[in-house]
């Protein structure tokens, strides 16, 4: 099964120097959790999520609007192409302990993204075929690996 099966085509994005609030509003209205960053050629550049914007708010005690999406965007961002395998993008997520991968074409502009809910679904439609293309199993690998504490995250979860 290929990545542009299972994938949200066209996400609603935002540009570094937006405000988070312009972030925060895609979040409301599109019901998402991530929202891709990208530049004037519809490259991805980073990409922000609901907590970053939340953590981001509180540790700087500013309003929203006061604040650039740069501020909170993460700019190591990992993609797959629409004509990648799932188990590909799995192994992505896996490695990378990301949910979402924008989606990005031959000229790395973006096209879409994929998210390990997602996958889930499409594993759940697919739970009694006998050959199913993609399984629980994979999803519950994708998942625990995704959600891994590294060490670090260990001692402030102590606290």
């Amino acid at each position: 099964m290929l990545v542009e099966q299972l994938m949200s085509f066209s996400p609603a994005t935002c540009r570094a120097g937006d405000p988070m609030e312009r972030a925060a509003q895609i979040f409301w209205e599109q019901d998402c959790g991530c929202v891709p960053v990208i530049d004037d050629e519809a490259h991805v550049i980073g990409i922000i999520t609901d907590r970053d914007v939340c953590m981001a708010a509180y540790t700087r005690g500013q309003r929203l609007c006061e604040m650039p999406v740069r501020t909170a965007m993460a700019t190591a961002v990992h993609t797959c192409h629409s004509t990648d395998s799932i188990e590909h993008a799995e192994r992505i997520m896996r490695h990378n302990r990301v949910r979402r991968l924008p989606v990005v074409d031959d000229r790395n502009q973006l096209v879409g993204v994929l998210s390990l809910h997602d996958i889930a679904q499409e594993a759940a439609k697919e739970r009694h075929h006998r050959n199913a293309a993609v399984t629980d199993s994979e999803v519950a690998e994708t998942l625990s690996a995704v959600g891994a504490r590294t060490h670090r995250e260990g001692v402030l979860a102590a606290f």
